[in-house]
């Protein structure tokens, strides 16, 4: 049993299996962005697809066209680089990645209903009015997808990197790299035009949400960031 704990949690905690279970995220989120908005030129999605759509169009390319190109180029490159691991993928693995996604969702969902939200005096669901339910759903998968790609991925491997050249000890680095990120996440959100108008209990909590998911993606891997991040947004949405 504890040999079949141990195997699940370094098979899941791996890029194949991450990539994998995140390609319904990608996916679901632009279908869901476009049949969510069928009347408007101007989509409205999540900041950090933004960035990154921002940089196709300066480039005079499709965005969506290019998004679905480099996310396959990147599966492909991963398929490749994992080829030898093709074979032993264990299918019952992605459900159990999902629940236990889930099962962290909803602690952090009750940490914060039950503890965070009346210290700091604070709603999640603000901010969220104008939006109709599945434009919610849309944006709560590709929250769950991009952020975590730009904060988790992108932002904490090279905080990771650059720390390990400045302290001898690795968890030094680690812990400097989590907290630093979650704190850059959190004020993120109070930029641009449709940011949040700034309040301490909002930043506070954004901060510790940031800080788990950061956690959880050091520990875990990309996928279950994502998809924990995903699914604690749909609670959120659905019960609005």
């Amino acid at each position: 049993m504890a040999t079949s704990v141990r195997s699940y949690a370094n098979e899941t905690g791996g890029i194949l299996y991450s990539y994998i279970i995140c390609v319904p995220l990608l996916l679901l989120y632009e279908l869901l962005i476009i049949i969510s908005q069928p009347d408007t030129n101007y989509l409205v999605r999540i900041s950090v697809d933004v960035w990154f759509k921002n940089i196709f169009t300066l480039l005079g390319l499709n965005t969506i066209s290019a998004t679905l190109f480099i996310a396959a180029l990147i599966g492909a490159y991963i398929v490749y680089k994992k080829r030898s691991s093709l074979k032993s993928i264990k299918k019952r693995y992605f459900g159990y990645m999902l629940l236990e996604c889930f099962f962290y969702a909803v602690v952090i969902s009750l940490a914060i209903g039950n503890f965070l939200s009346p210290i700091l005096n604070f709603f999640t669901g603000g901010g969220l009015e104008g939006f109709t339910k599945l434009q919610l759903i849309a944006l709560s998968l590709g929250a769950g997808l991009y952020e975590e790609l730009f904060f988790r991925v992108i932002l904490v491997s090279l905080l990771v990197l650059l720390f390990k050249k400045l302290f001898q000890k690795n968890h030094y680095a680690y812990g400097v790299s989590v907290i630093i990120a979650a704190l850059l996440f959190s004020g993120v959100h109070y930029i641009g035009e449709f940011g949040d108008s700034w309040a301490l209990g909002s930043f506070l909590f954004r901060f510790l949400f940031g800080l788990a998911l950061n956690l959880i993606y050091v520990i875990r891997g990309f996928g279950m960031a994502a998809w924990t991040h995903a699914i604690y947004d749909l609670i959120v949405v659905l019960r609005i």
